[in-house]
């Protein structure tokens, strides 16, 4: 991911080294002659075209980040195994994956970066609170991203053209679960936790806005940070205010010890959170206290997926690890990108741009078509409970 190199600094030496380019290691990247090419050759050769990629590889959700990065990774693989030709050339895509650590500041430094290295478009960033920032500097350059998995509603609501997602959003997510508090677990008293970033911040309020909306009072509204571990005092607090539930806007890496930090201490209250600690590993960090989790993910399960088994086993195959959420997201983007590249018939990140917008493509995740801000026009927010510490499907709700 983090690998750099330089090919050349001329059309001409260019090609003389694309051999040599060619043979590098998937995650490196360099600069190219042109945009969006990394080496051009003569007709009978590839022309290697860069897709870029940004997730966290380290800090406490590098697991997701990675699950992401290999989604790309596996929709690039395949694609160049069974040839892709535009505009009569010969295409060979190369992943350019970065490391943002999860990280506003890191965030943009990386989408400078890929700017930089000339990519045709980016998949990322995983976090709402890295896509945000980083998606001025694509929108200045002119490149589309597309996020598999940040779902906080400001990211495509910028006026940028260039912000793409192929999720659901938190106006989305927020409400389905606040229903299924008030609904369905008669919840009336509700705690409100969120770790302070775009992402956990913004989902939290989606929720209490409806949770209040539909008759619920908001006992306790608390915020922690995304690298916490000691939630006691929080816990503390919102146990005295004896709620029927307790919504917490996070990641699995602190959603899970504040979900067994809140069963040490008694609270018996139903706690629920996003896609963000929707993943198996939040079994692992929980304990035995993740039955009593409810938690949702901003499109289809898996196992719900028309072409999910088939996905699975693939990305089995080839990286010997279960998926944790968004890899079959990141596969798709990936492809999405690509069909933009085959209607404009062109590699230059302004036709493919141009053509974005009239996407209707037909993926693992289901259908994918965009509206005027660049959000899916058809949604699915799935629900689960925990069975055993591994995730169980408690409803699908379409939107």
């Amino acid at each position: 991911m983090r690998v750099k190199f330089a090919c050349a600094v001329s059309i001409a030496v260019a090609v003389a080294m694309l051999t040599a380019c060619s043979k590098k290691n998937d995650g490196e990247a360099g600069t190219g002659a042109s945009a969006a090419v990394a080496a051009s050759a003569p007709a009978s050769e590839a022309t290697v075209v860069r897709i870029g990629h940004a997730a966290p590889l380290t800090g406490g959700i590098a697991h997701l980040g990675k699950d992401n990065e290999n989604g790309a990774r596996l929709a690039i693989e395949e694609i160049n195994a069974q040839g892709l030709t535009i505009d009569g050339r010969k295409i060979q895509l190369q992943l350019d994956a970065q490391d943002d650590a999860g990280d506003p500041k890191t965030g943009t430094q990386v989408a400078q970066k890929l700017v930089d290295d000339h990519v045709v478009a980016v998949v990322g960033h995983l976090n709402s609170g890295v896509s945000i920032p980083a998606s001025k500097i694509y929108s200045d350059a002119g490149i589309v991203q597309i996020s598999p998995s940040s779902t906080n509603p400001a990211y495509t609501q910028q006026g940028f053209k260039t912000t793409f997602r192929v999720v659901a959003t938190d106006a989305q997510q927020g409400p389905a679960l606040a229903n299924y508090a008030t609904k369905s677990l008669g919840a009336k008293r509700i705690a409100v936790v969120d770790d302070a970033t775009a992402y956990g911040k913004g989902l939290a309020d989606e929720f209490a806005k409806t949770a209040e909306a539909g008759g619920a009072k908001i006992v306790a509204r608390e915020a922690t940070n995304d690298r916490a571990t000691d939630f006691r005092a929080i816990l503390t607090k919102i146990k005295s205010a004896q709620p029927d539930a307790i919504m917490f806007g996070g990641m699995d890496a602190t959603g899970g010890p504040f979900t067994k930090q809140a069963a040490a201490l008694g609270i018996r209250a139903k706690i629920l959170g996003g896609d963000g600690v929707c993943t198996d590993k939040v079994g692992e960090l929980a304990g035995s206290a993740v039955q009593n989790l409810v938690c949702s993910e901003a499109g289809l399960a898996l196992s719900k997926m028309d072409r999910g088994a088939d996905f699975e086993k693939k990305y089995d195959a080839r990286f010997h690890t279960p998926v944790q959420i968004y890899a079959p997201f990141t596969y798709d983007a990936v492809y999405v990108i690509v069909d933009a590249m085959k209607r404009a018939n062109s590699i230059e990140p302004p036709k493919v741009l141009a053509a974005m917008p009239s996407t209707d493509y037909t993926g693992v995740i289901g259908h994918i078509a965009f509206d005027n801000k660049g959000d899916l026009k058809e949604g699915a927010i799935t629900l689960y409970d925990f069975k055993d510490g591994k995730k169980a499907v408690l409803d699908v709700v379409k939107m």
